[in-house]
């Protein structure tokens, strides 16, 4: 008798915590660069976007067209990550279209996503939300946010320039830990591409 009463109770336990449902939502490793921190420049449109996330298909969004402008600037030996020849074009281009150019380039450290994303804003300027502070690169002021400790994002570093009479967005994300600090990585992204402005 004991023994089944026992049984009893452990089956109801069991049907118990069957039933019981945890709060909140399942959590995927989200792409890099899953949303733009920068200002967004409103651009009327006859159809509704698919996705209100221009991101959200970072694996599956195919490279539109050939580097130019910005994006053929930056080449993939510019970056600390190994692997790639300089002529190796970025992973994505022209992927976000609130902005007249963009691109990025990704690859895997350690079964780690890092990478670099470029936002170009063609006559005005591009802003970020929030800052941590800026520096003076080539005479040039430089305002990033530093997110490497917010635990709400990937380690990461958003960067804003004045650049070609425009604006320039520069993201670097890697949580790796094996190429220096996410914001010493934008500001030689930055170094760079600001000695190639007139080239």
């Amino acid at each position: 008798m004991r023994r089944l009463v026992l049984l009893l109770a452990v089956l109801v336990l069991v049907t118990g915590c069957a039933r019981t449902t945890v709060g909140g939502t399942a959590v995927a490793q989200s792409p890099l660069d899953a949303a733009s921190p920068f200002d967004q420049e409103q651009k009327e449109s006859a159809e509704p976007s698919e996705s209100a996330d221009p991101d959200e298909d970072l694996d599956t969004a195919p490279i539109d067209g050939e580097a130019q402008g910005v994006c053929a600037k930056l080449k993939w030996t510019d970056l600390p990550y190994p692997g790639a020849k300089a002529d190796t074009p970025p992973s994505q281009i022209n992927y976000d279209s609130t902005f007249d150019q963009s691109c990025r380039w990704t690859t895997k450290v350690d079964d780690v996503e890092v990478g670099v994303s470029l936002r170009f804003r063609e006559g005005r300027a591009i802003t970020i939300e929030r800052t941590t502070g800026e520096w003076d690169v080539k005479e040039r002021k430089v305002t990033y946010l530093d997110r490497s400790d917010d635990p709400d994002v990937e380690p990461s570093c958003v960067l804003a320039v004045p650049y070609e009479g425009g604006g320039l967005g520069i993201i670097v994300i890697d949580s790796s830990g094996k190429f220096g600090g996410v914001c010493d990585q934008g500001r030689k992204v930055a170094e760079v591409l600001i000695d190639r402005e007139t080239s």
